[in-house]
């Protein structure tokens, strides 16, 4: 597979891969209604749940490239908390509705993968610590933005076990796919993986945040676009990570030590301060938020 294949083997896998967990997350939510679970602990549990990210993450540590895995939950942390939220804050300012306790919560959910990564990697053990915390923290998410998601219903979703079953088999191919390519790329153009998974592919599966985020502001519905953001977060600093761990050791490299586990904490708790003190994300916050994700990729680049 010569360089240009492999790109686009990358991009398939990436269309593939959002395509299917839109489906997969569809059907999730069809079962749901059909086994008449709480709408609200579907909403909460499902808000951040990025199969699309969480497949690329597996996929990558079990093709011996860590630092891309890795980078799926921290560069996507980080891409989120800054690019896609002051991006989103300058196609449309945004008022913020959420709870104190809601950002703390979500503040204090990289706690976990920072105490136990302090040795350089996640064991299986640890990733097993990482989803029970996460399970503490979604509860605290929960109850805290209770009134919140509450106030969201879901439109009712037809075949949602062929969904659920068709979603799930796109999903692992398409991820496999990535996962081949983002090798073959590394591998021919000696770009580190560590840089790729934490920019290039963090930026690229979670593209679609940004309608996801940018659309519920501009009709005048900010808590669900902030809300989105954070519950995101939750998810990819303690679940995915957790998981990527728990199907393999993730050894942690020197530039996701110093660097991108650092600046996806960071960056996570900028988010939570910017929306506790001024109780909104202007366009200057937008501005600010931007320059710092685009300082991030400079540096990332440079070392």
């Amino acid at each position: 597979m010569d360089t240009v294949f492999a790109i686009g083997a990358m991009v398939l896998g990436i269309i593939l891969v959002v395509g299917a967990a839109d489906t997969l997350v569809d059907g999730l939510l069809g079962v749901g209604q059909r086994t008449r679970i709480s709408p609200f602990v579907l909403t909460v549990l499902l808000s951040g749940f990025e199969l699309e990210n969480l497949a690329a993450g597996i996929a990558a540590n079990l093709n011996g490239l860590p630092g891309a895995a890795a980078g799926t939950s921290f560069g996507g942390v980080t891409f989120l908390a800054l690019g896609v939220a002051g991006i989103g804050a300058l196609i449309a300012p945004m008022k913020s509705t959420l709870p104190k306790s809601f950002l703390f919560w979500t503040a204090a959910s990289p706690l976990g993968v920072v105490l136990l990564s302090l040795d350089g990697e996640l064991s299986r053990l640890d990733g097993a610590l990482l989803i029970i915390w996460f399970a503490v923290i979604l509860v605290g998410v929960a109850r805290s933005g209770r009134g919140l998601l509450d106030r969201e219903s879901e439109a009712r979703i037809k075949r949602p076990f062929l969904r659920l079953i068709g979603g799930l088999a796109v999903l692992t191919g398409g991820g496999t796919l990535l996962s081949d390519g983002l090798r073959h790329v590394v591998s021919h153009l000696g770009v580190s993986d560590t840089l790729l998974g934490n920019t290039a592919i963090a930026a690229t599966v979670e593209a679609e945040e940004l309608g996801r985020v940018a659309i519920p502001a501009r009709r005048g519905r900010p808590e669900l676009a902030l809300g989105n953001i954070a519950g995101t977060i939750v998810h990819f600093i303690a679940f995915n990570i957790g998981v990527i761990a728990l199907v393999k050791p993730l050894h942690f490299d020197h530039a996701t030590r110093v660097l991108h586990l650092p600046v996806a904490v960071g960056a996570a708790l900028v988010f939570c301060l910017v929306l506790g003190l001024h109780q909104r994300l202007d366009r200057k916050a937008g501005v600010f938020l931007i320059a710092l994700y685009l300082t991030y990729i400079a540096v990332a680049i440079a070392i």
